[in-house]
């Protein structure tokens, strides 16, 4: 007896693969950053990862680590489709040709959809090698239709992961993510650990598919503009983009040359796009707006992982559990009954998360007193009760539980007072921030940095930039740098 249900195993193989080539992917964008930030870093500039962790972009694990990220995401949704349409082919249609040829024709346009802006591939390569690898394993292993009663025995099977997909609907909206963090992950020793995990190895996987004007730092080239006071001009408005000026050999993000009056901007030999020194100089953030949105070649690429986390992420998680439940049932069961078994325990695994969930999430419009609320025995209502007080620019330092909150053993009620105090405006706050840079959860000093550029004082550029240079966390260095240009730091090659 199969023991192991197909869709199980060839989801798995597909995950393989994609690990296999996320692994690769991240890390070559990893050697390109590092070629770029020690030019960055060679030009005098300060560079984001600090010294302390250039290196680790040479290293093995934060490129398979990272490549997670698009394993279980770009991995299951690739995976999930093309198990989808094995599937139809075999059960709906009898595996006829034509529908095959449809088939191959839509995976074609899939490759060129990829590569419209632009051939983009290792991109290219998930949809190259998962979708007819998965599509070929499942219609190896797809077992033989069954006799009646086939569709009965589906519906027993797969109906639980259509009831959770429901009841978690009403659970969707923009603050999903972050409340789940909060309330499920950083309220366990486990979940914080999970959290930590996905915060250090997260933002490797995030520089592979960024455009420019997403990206924190970024190197130009203005060794063909002529004329000095335009190159002084245009370098000046660069810097104030975080375009920063190298001289080393290396494959810069920008290049911009001069004919006669006219700007001529480049990128990886290609002429982009034109503009006049004066329409340049007039409106830097539109031109380089537009440079841009025309050589992001990761658009679709991007808007398919995103796509693929929200949807096949949990999917994948459902199916790889029910071949698990399924596997261990099975040593005692006949598979109708296993099938049942690993169905049910999946859904009561769900349904065990939502309860959780629900219970312990409070949103912002349930609480109908501040006061009150961050008096609340309950953690979670006085984060609620923090989350208004941000939102309506509150002073937190006007409630009596605010030093009491500072000692809070629940790092998301230390997280959200951070943020709070962005929009404080008392010393007493300011300097409450300060302190919380040391706190022990990396998630909290990037909130204090974040606020402490919210609040616009000047006064902390000193400290943030020392912070910069000894702080062994990417995270807290984007966030740092983030609240730098915010209170009106900009590079210069002095550091």
């Amino acid at each position: 007896m199969n023991r192991c249900p197909y869709p199980a195993k060839v989801l798995l193989l597909g995950l393989f693969a994609a690990q296999v080539l996320a692994t690769i992917q991240v890390y070559l964008s990893n050697a390109h950053l590092y070629r770029a930030l020690i030019a960055i870093r060679d030009a005098g500039y300060l560079t984001i990862p600090n010294e302390r962790m250039i290196h680790n972009l040479g290293e093995f694990g934060p490129a398979f680590f990272g490549g997670l990220f698009f394993t279980f995401s770009v991995g299951a949704g690739l995976s999930l489709l093309s198990l989808a349409a094995a599937w139809m082919w075999d059960r709906l249609v009898s595996r006829k040709r034509l529908v095959l040829v449809l088939l191959l024709l839509s995976w074609i346009g899939c490759v060129l959809a990829v590569n419209r802006q632009g051939l983009c591939s290792m991109a290219t390569s998930y949809f190259l090698l998962i979708l007819p690898l998965v599509f070929a394993a499942t219609s190896r292993w797809i077992p033989p239709k069954a006799g009646q009663g086939v569709w009965l025995n589906r519906m027993v099977v797969f109906s639980p992961a259509l009831v959770l997909a429901l009841l978690w609907t009403p659970q969707m909206d923009r603050h999903l993510f972050v409340d789940f963090r909060d309330n499920l992950l950083l309220s366990n020793p486990l979940g914080t650990k999970i959290n930590d995990f996905y915060y250090t190895y997260t933002l490797y996987p995030a520089e592979v598919f960024k455009s420019l004007d997403q990206k924190i730092l970024k190197t130009c080239d203005l060794q063909g503009i002529q004329e000095g006071s335009t190159v002084r001009s245009v370098e000046r408005e660069l810097l104030n983009h975080d375009f920063l000026p190298v001289e080393a050999e290396v494959e810069v993000d920008l290049k911009i040359a001069q004919e006669a009056n006219t700007l001529v901007f480049e990128r990886r030999g290609k002429t982009i796009l034109r503009s006049t020194a004066e329409d340049f100089l007039a409106n830097p953030r539109a031109v380089l707006g537009e440079f841009s949105s025309k050589t992001d070649r990761h658009a679709l690429f991007r808007r398919f992982t995103f796509f693929s986390l929200l949807i096949g992420f949990p999917v994948s998680l459902y199916l790889l559990f029910y071949g698990l439940f399924r596997l261990v049932s099975g040593f005692f069961l006949d598979v109708r009954a296993s099938s049942v078994v690993a169905s049910s325990l999946c859904f009561l695994t769900g349904i065990t998360v939502l309860v959780l969930f629900h219970q312990t999430r409070v949103r912002t419009t349930e609480v109908r007193d501040v006061a009150e609320a961050l008096e609340s025995e309950r953690w979670r209502d006085r984060v609620a009760a923090l989350k208004i007080i941000e939102q309506r620019g509150m002073e937190v330092a006007d409630f009596q539980v605010y030093q009491s909150m500072l000692k809070s053993p629940h790092i998301p009620e230390r997280y959200w007072l951070v943020r709070a105090s962005g929009v404080s405006r008392q010393s007493e706050t300011y300097n409450d921030l300060l302190a919380s840079l040391d706190d022990p959860h990396p998630n909290v000093v990037s909130m204090a940095f974040y606020a402490l550029g919210q609040r616009g004082d000047s006064r902390a550029v000193k400290e943030i930039l020392r912070r910069i240079e000894t702080s062994d966390d990417w995270y807290n260095q984007w966030y740092a740098y983030k609240a730098l240009r915010i209170l009106g730091w900009k590079q210069t090659k002095s550091k």
